[in-house]
């Protein structure tokens, strides 16, 4: 796995690092392997690997 891949709420996080929701408003969230990815603002979205652990 690599810097930019995307993962969506309910998904298990792929790789650990730290994530960037896709949009705006965005954030920025450290999510490890194998989590389930969050959701931001109550709504259901993408994140986007940023940076790897």
């Amino acid at each position: 796995m690599s810097v930019g891949i995307t993962a969506r709420t309910g998904e298990r996080c792929p790789e650990s690092g730290v994530w960037q929701v896709q949009g705006t408003p965005s954030t920025t969230a450290p999510i490890a392997k194998g989590n389930i990815m969050p959701p931001y603002a109550n709504k259901g979205v993408t994140w986007k690997l940023i940076r790897l652990a």
